[in-house]
């Protein structure tokens, strides 16, 4: 009797992404001990993506390319729509995937495996970034999960999440109900994962990478190594697209009625100097933590254009 191996939909989303998406896809089809399908949606693209993409997709019946509805402007738009419009019901679990990336033959072996044998909800896991010149680098983002960092953090790249079917299915009903906040989300992964966490969802981070995490000079979001990240880092948060973040996710997840969040919220002087001394409880690394403590410390004395 042939081994039924679990059905995943891979949701990835391209744009402009001609130079890369071949090897990715490449990688995909390639996953040992799982039966993937995977739909593509693709932001309005001007180096031939569109066509190359559906191209493919006639070569290949396990892949599907969605109808094109305009332009997303970002990736987090673009996930959105897929969680929207792909029919998730016939799938065992359901993954992220960008453009650009190569996978691990087994990232998905691996991490359905680790969602039913550990009875966990959400997968997620480090990555290797690598640059064109062979530099290499472990971005580590599986330290131990703490009450709040949901709220302000995402569990790391979104591209390594993998859900289960159920819970895919409730996170899809919340875009769905809240389509038109939604959009004001920036980082799709930030989302997802609050959204779980809050809503009592267990998942977990593997510290083992599972796909090389491609840099280059059109990442959205990527490896954030070195003083100029942070300096850019600090610069969102002065701006106010930071703390802007934090309460439109905290509001759409239905967390502003706890007491931890309703301390804080309206960020004012006296809730961000409160939010600073709640720092171990906000951020995973030990890094992180340091710095939540003085940016919180420092926006409630020099201020920000936080609303």
């Amino acid at each position: 009797m042939p081994v039924k191996h679990p059905k995943v939909a891979v949701l990835l989303a391209a744009y402009n992404g001609m130079q890369w998406i071949e090897e990715q896809l490449a990688s995909i089809h390639c996953q040992s001990a799982v039966d993937v399908s995977i739909h593509i949606s693709i932001d309005t693209s001007d180096d031939g993506t569109q066509a190359w993409c559906e191209s493919f997709a006639a070569l290949h019946s396990n892949v599907n390319v969605l109808p094109a509805i305009g332009r997303f402007g970002g990736a987090s738009r673009n996930f959105f729509r897929l969680m929207r419009d792909v029919n998730i019901e016939a799938y065992d679990f359901v993954a992220f995937a960008d453009q650009d990336d190569v996978w691990h033959s087994d990232k998905l072996k691996k991490a359905t495996e680790m969602l039913r044998g550990q009875a966990v909800d959400a997968y997620s896991s480090n990555v290797t970034a690598f640059w064109p010149n062979g530099r290499t680098l472990l971005l580590d983002k599986a330290q131990p999960q703490v009450e709040w960092d949901y709220l302000f953090e995402a569990a790391g790249p979104g591209c390594t999440y993998v859900f289960s079917q159920q819970l895919a299915s409730v996170l899809k009903a919340s875009i769905v109900e809240n389509w038109r906040a939604i959009q004001g989300v920036s980082l799709h992964d930030w989302y997802c994962y609050a959204f779980s966490r809050s809503h009592g969802y267990k998942w977990l981070i593997d510290p083992c990478p599972s796909m090389q995490y491609r840099q280059h000079e059109r990442n959205q979001v990527g490896a954030n190594t070195g003083i100029n990240p942070l300096i850019a880092r600090y610069k969102t948060i002065h701006d106010g697209w930071w703390f802007s973040q934090v309460k439109l996710i905290a509001s759409l997840v239905g967390a502003t009625e706890t007491p931890f969040v309703s301390r804080w919220f309206k960020l004012g002087r006296k809730e961000l100097l409160a939010l600073s001394l709640s720092a171990h409880r906000c951020r995973r690394r030990l890094r992180d933590k340091i710095f939540f403590f003085f940016v919180c410390l420092a926006t409630a004395v020099i201020g920000s254009k936080a609303k």
